[in-house]
């Protein structure tokens, strides 16, 4: 099995279900819970939340003194939006997260059923962990992101590293989540772990490049706080472009894990190549 080639061609079989209808019907679900979740927040805590950050940024010394020549150079615009938009910043991760947690336990199993129903439909389903074993495997996974989120924060302040280590975590996370939702339903124990092992660097390499896309949308959910006025808009879009990526990866590691597993059955179960027969019983000449 050639993995780069097969991860090409699962690339671009999921942008093709990507755009299918039912799966674009699919990505407004997270996007409706999450900006109920949102609105409420905004409502009851959004506005006390930039007060207490404002006066905290103004307390600070270097942050004061900041805040003061913007204000002296008429730039009071600029200088009013950095509360919100390092709130913004801060929320960043936990709006990836959240909204990949409910794309692993409300869409993926639609969208992997999909697949196999268009393209491995002689692949064998299993009685999988269920909901609730998905929903522990993702929350678990998630939490253990949060850790070294908050482990490496501080190297988040060094330009390449704000870069480099939000597409490790997320691609972590992806590719632990993603890979294990496809796989749950139609894998025993012992094959997924097979499959897992024998293509580890591959899936790693799929999960980083899941978590760069991942990052991208963060200009339009920081942009919001520079732009106020268009909040309402940039982060209803900004949610759903997160939704539409990790949809994307979602089905990118449908199609590559279970390609992966047919191949594996294929070569497990391969009836073993015809032996000549002895030479006591070969025809004499």
């Amino acid at each position: 099995m050639n993995k780069m080639v097969t991860m090409v061609d699962a690339a671009w079989r999921a942008l093709l279900y990507l755009l299918m209808p039912r799966v674009l019907l699919l990505t407004l679900l997270p996007l409706l819970v999450v900006l109920v979740a949102a609105s409420a927040w905004a409502w009851w805590g959004w506005s006390d939340t930039v007060h207490w950050l404002d006066q905290t940024l103004q307390g600070v010394g270097w942050t004061g003194q900041a805040v003061d020549w913007l204000n002296g150079m008429g730039m009071a615009l600029v200088a009013t939006a950095m509360a919100p938009t390092l709130l913004l910043l801060m929320l960043t991760p936990l709006l990836v997260m959240g909204t990949l947690l409910m794309v692993a336990t409300t869409m993926t199993p639609a969208m992997v059923s999909q697949v196999v129903q268009r393209r491995f439909a002689h692949l064998q389903g299993f009685k999988g962990s269920g909901w609730w074993g998905s929903l522990w495997w993702s929350a678990v996974s998630t939490a253990m992101a949060l850790f070294w989120l908050v482990i490496t924060l501080p190297l988040w302040l060094l330009p390449p590293l704000a870069v480099l280590l939000p597409a490790l975590i997320w691609g972590w996370l992806s590719y632990r989540v993603f890979a294990y939702e496809a796989l749950a339903d139609y894998a025993t124990a012992q094959e997924r772990a097979a499959v897992l092992q024998a293509h580890r660097g591959t899936l790693w390499l799929m999960g980083l490049a899941s978590g760069v896309l991942g990052t991208l949308p963060g200009v339009l959910w920081a942009s919001a706080g520079l732009f106020v006025l268009l909040l309402p808009l940039l982060l209803p879009l900004a949610i759903w472009v997160y939704t539409l990526v990790l949809a994307y990866a979602s089905l990118w590691f449908a199609h590559y894990t279970l390609a992966a597993l047919q191949h594996e059955r294929d070569r497990t179960h391969a009836p073993a190549a015809a032996q000549p027969p002895p030479p006591s019983v070969l025809p004499h000449h």
